[in-house]
């Protein structure tokens, strides 16, 4: 634990770190350089590719609707899931 304790460091340990970055950055340079570059890129197009703002009034829900999507219901209320995660 004394180790990541914040202290002084050495020229000799300077140049200890930099060897050490330097060799985990040419090896993650050699590990990039075998992947295969020919993967392309999917493109979709579409016609729009922006939504429209609506006047901001919500849209009226169907109390039928949203009780016949309701897994586990009463006569009056949705019964939600408690603590199942």
């Amino acid at each position: 634990m004394a180790d990541f304790l914040w202290h002084k460091v050495s020229e000799k340990e300077k140049e200890e770190i930099e060897k050490q970055a330097k060799e985990i950055m040419d090896s993650f340079s050699v590990k990039l350089s075998k992947i295969d570059k020919g993967i392309s890129e999917s493109v979709i197009e579409r016609e729009e590719c922006e939504r429209i703002e609506s006047s901001g009034i919500g849209l009226e829900l169907d109390r039928e609707i949203m009780f016949e999507n309701a897994p586990e219901k009463n006569k009056d209320f949705i019964i939600g899931e408690k603590k199942s995660w």
